[in-house]
């Protein structure tokens, strides 16, 4: 059986939580912040937990995670 590659690009956006969740990084965090608070920009800077909807594909993605 030969070896599952991991998308790279997938590698570099999730990571895997002690329990075993995937977390991501959030949107709009990116630019045209001058006019976004300082408690908005903080929760953005917060990691999230991908939903169980699509926590499926993230790891068909990345098979050895």
């Amino acid at each position: 059986m030969p070896k599952l590659k991991t998308r790279k690009a997938a590698a570099k956006r999730f990571e895997r939580t002690g329990s075993g969740k995937i977390r991501r990084r959030k949107a709009y965090r990116n630019h045209l912040l001058q006019h976004k608070s300082t408690a908005r920009k903080t929760r953005l800077g917060q990691k999230a937990d991908v939903h169980e909807t699509d926590a499926g594909n993230v790891e068909l993605m990345m098979p050895y995670l």
